[in-house]
């Protein structure tokens, strides 16, 4: 009986020995520090996720932004240091005309879930999108979206009037003509730069995620934040795995990966969009930081500037992007939008139920074994 135990815990030993052997780790990079959701959460849930979904078949190891930043994201996938990366479409607007069109219209953004499911359904099922991706040997697996931006500054802005002169980093072209719109001076820059652009008075402040007070350390050099409707970020390719990578992964563990990168996108969403304000106001409060409820004229105005802007992303993606159908491919991302806005209501806005959904809606009807080839 003893020898038949040993025998039997050797035999064991050794088949977890082949196993971990055989597991294939990935090289993952979220382009964040450890505090930004895309890093603290969406990553090391998606690594969590990966290793459950393929039975232990794929592990990830995790790259951080000092290896792999933003701007770097596309150049590290296509030499792959990364295997999958957090991708922004709009920081490759000449290689991602397309996807870079429902960017155009980000200003809209209401609902962080709604606006992340309506993009991940527009892009899997958009062919030029799925053709860009292609070109640069790219597979998209998924979108998110951030809380409502807002004014976080080092002046006081309560009326429009306040805006004029203002310098405010821009995370893109809806928020650089939102800013011009109003006298304000768009600052094009990365998210990593805006704290020394704050802390050294090259800008006046930033339209961003106030969740940026604590991923970017913004709490200990603004001074102000007011609330506007200026939309989120949602140009988001959050799991853009390189071609070479997804070939080489048989069809289940394709599927696998697929489910791991739907698990972790709404997770994302879920605390950037709704977690992390609370979290980022209570220690904006705690710094001394002053909020400031906007003029009803100003919000007003950013309103009536926002729908209009729905327009002039159509033409400025024509004239920029050379998208002949930007409006109409607008308009069926917008119709997307309500979709999911409905649907995140009827939900709740639980992650969760948000899942299970986009994959019915989504990914169940993908066939692996042909996407992104």
């Amino acid at each position: 009986m003893k020898h038949l135990m040993k025998t039997t815990a050797l035999a064991l030993v050794a088949a977890l020995a082949v196993t971990t052997a055989e597991a294939r780790d990935i090289r993952i990079a979220p382009a964040a520090p450890p505090p930004h959701p895309a890093n603290g959460v969406m990553y090391v849930n998606f690594a969590k996720y990966l290793a459950e979904e393929s039975g232990g078949d794929l592990t990830a190891t995790l790259l951080g932004p000092e290896v792999v930043n933003l701007t770097q994201m596309k150049d590290a996938l296509q030499s792959q240091v990364a295997e999958v990366g957090n991708l922004l479409p709009l920081y490759f607007p000449a290689d991602l005309p397309m996807m870079s069109v429902t960017g155009q219209v980000s200003l809209t953004s209401k609902n962080p879930h709604a606006m992340g499911a309506a993009m991940t359904e527009f892009i899997v099922n958009c062919a030029p999108c799925q053709d860009e991706m292609k070109a640069l040997g790219f597979v998209y697996l998924g979108s998110g979206a951030s809380d409502l931006y807002e004014f976080i500054t080092t002046k006081p802005v309560k009326t429009a009037a306040d805006l004029e002169g203002l310098r405010l980093r821009s995370g893109g072209a809806p928020w650089a003509r939102l800013a011009e719109n109003f006298g304000a001076v768009p600052v094009q820059m990365s998210v990593f730069d805006q704290f020394e652009a704050m802390n050294s008075g090259t800008i006046d402040g930033t339209m961003a995620s106030v969740g940026d007070l604590l991923s970017f350390r913004l709490v200990e050099v603004a001074k102000h934040i007011t609330k506007v409707p200026i939309g989120g970020y949602t140009s988001t390719s959050n799991f853009t795995v390189s071609n070479v990578t997804w070939e080489s992964l048989s069809g289940d563990e394709r599927a696998a990966m697929v489910r791991a990168a739907n698990r972790a996108n709404a997770d994302f969403t879920n605390r950037w969009g709704y977690e992390i304000p609370d979290i980022a106001e209570d220690a904006a409060n705690k710094a001394g930081i002053e909020f400031i409820e906007a003029d009803p004229a100003l919000v007003t105005a950013i309103a009536d500037f926002v729908q209009a802007d729905i327009e002039t992303a159509g033409t400025y993606s024509q004239d920029q992007f050379g998208i002949a159908d930007a409006p109409e491919q607008i308009e069926e991302f917008l119709a997307l939008v309500a979709k999911w806005e409905a649907i995140a209501e009827e939900l709740n806005n639980d992650p969760a139920a948000m899942t299970e959904r986009v994959y019915e809606d989504v990914w169940s009807k993908v066939d692996t074994a042909t996407y992104g080839g």
